[in-house]
């Protein structure tokens, strides 16, 4: 789902780069990462001030990432990341920049950490980052920034963009969050429901891109996708009862589980019926799958709840062959109802195939040529050379596997698909 995109407002000149902070030790980068949305939520409750708030959050972090590792971490650590991220907030209010610079040293080394409410805003957050007046790329930028606590640079790096694009696309959103006047509280009644979705949708983004990087030369960002674990984790936490983020995060588990069977030693593409299942995380996989279950058992189905279930049918099988693809076709029948998708049609063929043979699953294929969205996608097209290549057709496999590797700005998945031209190559 995509937010609606308001009338373009003048951007702001963007704030220059700054310097990258220094190396963290991991428990204190963890520690940190944990608590950046907390104490965020903490300030924007008391103070209102988003963007302002969001800044001196990022500077508490800097703060306690230079000084924590030498100094230890403090009895209080989310408190004292409060009071120092309160300090530099009114510095920002009350000086200009030269008075906040000469006094931040004395703010940070001084600490009395503040007693706060032990309330998660987490969740708050995301609907914030989430507001329907940002488009569906500024919900992901501003969610990785101010509830993930990725740096602009780790954004940009994600996202093969420059720092400096990054940055002026976060301070465009924070702007229009301001100028949409919202508050920091949950929306009530089908407002509510309308942004969980989006909420959902934007951590479902974070994690297919972690999961298989749009561009590049790796075939994953493997810190995004456990970023967007994170994220919905947080969520579930605070909404177990929900069947769609109980089946979202069952969805991520699951899938996540396969990476250490995903590729080769050298970084090559290993597809899924290939894969040695003996690698998948087991303690990933036990842990979706209780999740699938007890999502399954609720009133209604949604479409996380039932990619998810897909999911745990793969996980079933000990080997490619002993898959039920008739249980993974009708899962996919549902979902294509219920949630009608080009991409679901695409994973549908491939089951279909394998229930009925791949001439079935070609002539599902076909009415997707006339989609804006799918003709001469790289997806289709190596779906299709799949299919081909499964009825004998090397020579339509050979030039529909050409063309997908053509298509994809993928190095790993170009890699993978002329591998696959040459082995099916007609002589």
């Amino acid at each position: 789902m995509t937010a609606p995109t308001p009338p373009p407002t003048p951007p702001k000149t963007p704030t220059p780069p700054k310097s990258p902070a220094p190396p963290t030790a991991p428990g204190v980068e963890d520690l940190l990462r944990g608590l950046t949305p907390q104490v965020l939520g903490t300030l924007v409750r008391k103070y209102g001030r988003f963007e302002g708030c969001e800044d001196a959050v990022q500077e508490a972090g800097l703060a306690a990432a230079v000084q924590w590792p030498s100094e230890g971490v403090p009895g209080n650590p989310r408190g004292w990341l409060v009071t120092v991220a309160s300090r530099r907030l009114v510095d920002q209010v009350r000086s200009d920049r030269a008075r906040r610079e000469r006094e931040s040293a004395t703010a940070a080394a001084e600490v009395v950490p503040e007693e706060v409410p032990d309330t998660d805003d987490t969740l708050l957050l995301l609907f914030l980052c989430c507001h329907p007046a940002l488009t569906a790329a500024s919900q992901t930028a501003l969610t990785l920034r101010a509830v993930g606590g990725l740096t602009t640079a780790e954004i940009a790096r994600a996202f093969l963009v420059p720092e400096a694009t990054m940055a002026a696309r976060i301070s465009r959103a924070k702007q229009r969050i301001r100028a949409a006047g919202s508050s920091f509280a949950l929306p009530g009644g089908a407002g509510r429901e309308d942004r969980l979705r989006v909420v959902l949708h934007v951590l479902y983004l974070i994690f297919n891109e972690g999961y298989t990087a749009s561009s590049g030369g790796e075939l994953d960002r493997p810190d995004l996708a456990r970023e967007a674990i994170r994220l919905t984790r947080s969520v579930y936490a605070q909404l177990p009862g929900d069947g769609e983020v109980a089946g979202l995060l069952a969805l991520m588990l699951l899938t996540h589980a396969r990476r250490p069977a995903r590729t080769t030693a050298a970084g090559d593409l290993v597809p899924l019926g290939e894969q040695d299942r003996t690698a998948w995380d087991r303690a990933l996989i036990d842990e979706g799958t209780a999740l699938v279950k007890a999502a399954l058992a609720g009133p209604s189905l949604g479409p996380y709840r039932l990619q998810a279930a897909i999911a745990a049918t793969h996980a079933d099988a000990a080997t490619a062959g002993d898959t039920d693809w008739r249980q993974v076709h009708g899962l996919y029948l549902i979902l294509e109802r219920i949630a009608p998708n080009p991409v679901v049609t695409l994973n549908r063929a491939i089951a279909l195939a394998e229930v009925e043979g791949p001439q079935a699953g070609l002539a599902l294929l076909a009415p997707l040529d006339g989609d804006a969205r799918m003709a001469g996608h790289h997806r289709l097209l190596s779906v299709r050379a799949h299919l081909l290549e499964k009825g004998g057709d090397r020579a339509g496999a050979y030039e529909h596997y050409r063309r997908a590797a053509r298509a994809t700005p993928s190095l790993a998945e170009q890699r993978y698909l002329e591998g696959r031209a040459g082995r099916v190559r007609p002589a």
